[in-house]
């Protein structure tokens, strides 16, 4: 059979006579430690210093990866703020991502507020202002025709996981123009540190289609085009330039569309999700994330989900894809099309949601109330507001993705007491200075009784004598092991089943936390792999999965494969190609 191509132009994976790995390496001396995915730094051997030309070029002691590990994190909190510590981090990765991972696998519960939400918002606002190493692939409007030359600049060969945005919506915080690339970069390390995902078969993308923010524009430090934002008919092709050129050059990869502005977010999605392999984590896994708690919530109250009336407040992406998975999970309980959308209200700027409001955009259609349907409602405006919904509707489950801070008000939340002695309250905007309501004065205001799971960590509250555990709903426990499931599976498409499977997964496993919404993050690895294995089963089912080598195994099985091919951070040695 013919070798296949090597994964980079640097370097190859191989196997000697014994069966063990090895990189082969085709570059040394200093090339080869300025490349963060083969610099092992301190810990090459002397074997490995002698042949590969990294003699006097580092210091002489030989370290283990234990000392190297010690030495990285007693560093690491000796940064001051959050961002120094984010910035530390990904300058680490930047040198050697080896080590970066290890490190970031031991602390992962102390360290994804850092490298991830709220602390990458930061990083975002300040990515020109802070720029210091090159990751990734950018394509702007100015070279979009030449795509595919450009991509093979990239010296990975097997991507197989790609996250692109277009900084339009990013978090909370809008349109942050090529700040956006932190995201990707953000989401990416999750992908390998949670889900699996070697980093070498990851592909950050920033699609630069220019910025509405004119303080971006009227700035001589931006790195980015210094324009008005593309839309229109010239952003369909832009995308369509870039979709081509990426199925051609990397034909397994999927990829994740991430912090698209509301409109654009379902379009792109519906637009290229069978064209290739793709989802999008704002509408998708922020719907599976949010569904997953809330099965857990009505398990706590001793209820199911269909008993619940749910109130999603902000229409865009997250509440639709929201308001969309939450209908999913009625309908599995039993409940009609019609049924479940009775029970879901969906509430933007204006106030509920109604036909007759202008900008109703094709995926809030479905979701749209009209007049006759508030016969015997009682409100002032033209429109219900949420405190009109939460009485009139009688909502026992209130989700925030609005990025307005302290939107839920203490009379919103006494007025859910009226219907429930235990509401679900989900404040889930990011970072935590948006969040919508502070989960302390939740827990006070229901003396106690609501149950509360925020986007942004936030500690457990005390409340006379008792300790109330804060869940974080958190995309983290969705999108890893999805995107590892789909990857193991090589599928053609992310269909619903497997989101409503991821779902259900992170649900499952979090029942062996009694109270709890969501398991702890130390579990996060855990969690992705199970979600994997039970993510490529279902693309199976569904008749998508193109790796014909996991068809007919058992799940057990399955389950064991993908442990076996989720990446771990070690060194392997190198040898001169």
């Amino acid at each position: 059979m013919p070798k296949s191509p090597p994964v980079s132009r640097y370097y190859d994976v191989q196997r000697d006579e014994s069966g063990q790995r090895f990189i082969a390496v085709n570059v040394s001396g200093l090339s080869l430690l300025q490349n963060p995915l083969l610099n092992k730094t301190t810990a090459f051997t002397a074997e490995e210093r002698r042949e590969l030309g990294l003699e006097g070029l580092i210091p002489p002691h030989v370290s283990t990866f234990e000392e190297q590990k010690e030495r990285t994190y007693l560093r690491y909190l000796k940064a001051g703020s959050d961002l120094e510590k984010h910035e530390y981090l990904r300058a680490l990765q930047d040198r050697n991502e080896v080590l970066f991972y290890a490190v970031l696998e031991d602390h992962l519960e102390e360290m994804l507020p850092i490298i991830y939400t709220p602390t990458v918002g930061e990083a975002v606002k300040l990515y020109s202002s802070n720029y210091r190493y090159p990751r990734g692939f950018t394509v702007s409007l100015d070279d979009i025709e030449r795509v595919d030359e450009m991509l093979e600049n990239v010296t990975v060969n097997d991507v197989r996981m790609i996250v692109a945005t277009d900084s339009s919506a990013i978090l909370g915080l809008g349109d942050q123009g090529f700040g956006g690339m932190a995201i990707s970069i953000g989401k990416l390390s999750l992908y390998t540190a949670a889900g699996g995902v070697g980093p070498d078969k990851t592909l950050p993308v920033e699609l630069d289609v220019g910025t509405n923010r004119q303080d971006l524009i009227d700035d001589p430090l931006y790195l980015g085009l210094h324009r008005k934002r593309l839309s229109g008919p010239e952003y369909d092709e832009f995308l369509d330039a870039f979709v081509e050129a990426v199925a051609y050059r990397y034909p397994k990869a999927i990829i994740q569309w991430e912090d698209f502005s509301r409109g654009t977010a379902f379009r792109v999605l519906e637009r290229y999700r069978k064209v290739v392999p793709s989802f999008n984590d704002d509408i998708q896994g922020t719907g599976a994330m949010a569904l997953a708690g809330l099965l857990r919530a009505a398990r706590i109250k001793g209820e199911h989900l269909a008993d619940q009336v749910f109130a999603v407040v902000g229409a865009g992406a997250a509440g639709i894809g929201v308001a969309q998975a939450i209908r999913q999970g009625l309908q599995l309980e039993g409940l009609t099309f019609e049924e479940a959308n009775a029970r879901i209200f969906v509430v933007d700027r204006y106030g509920l949601l109604m036909d007759e409001q202008p900008d109703i955009e094709t995926q809030q259609l479905s979701f749209v109330r009209r007049r006759g349907d508030l016969s015997g409602w009682q409100y002032a405006g033209e429109y219900p507001n949420l405190h009109d919904v939460i009485v009139n509707a009688g909502v026992t489950a209130l989700l925030g993705f609005t990025g307005v801070a302290g939107l839920f008000g203490q009379a919103d939340i006494e007025a859910m007491l009226e219907r429930t002695p235990r509401p679900i309250v989900f404040p889930l905007s990011n970072p935590s200075s948006h969040v919508e309501a502070q989960p302390a004065d939740l827990i006070r205001w229901t003396r106690g009784g609501a149950i509360v799971a925020s986007g942004s960590p936030f500690e457990p509250v005390e409340y006379e004598g008792k300790l109330y555990p804060i869940g974080q709903g958190n995309n983290a426990f969705i999108f890893p092991g999805l995107g590892f499931g789909a990857v193991a599976a090589r599928a053609r498409e992310i269909t619903d089943n497997m989101i409503l499977t991821a779902a259900l997964t992170l649900a499952e496993y979090t029942a062996q936390y009694e109270g709890q919404v969501y398991p702890p993050i130390s579990e996060l690895r855990e969690i992705s792999v199970r979600m994997a294995a039970r993510v490529a089963r279902q693309a199976i089912l569904d008749g998508v999965c193109a790796e014909r080598r996991i068809r007919n195994l058992s799940d057990e099985e399955l389950e064991q494969v993908i442990r076996e091919r989720a990446w771990e951070p070690h060194y392997l040695p190198l040898r001169r190609q």
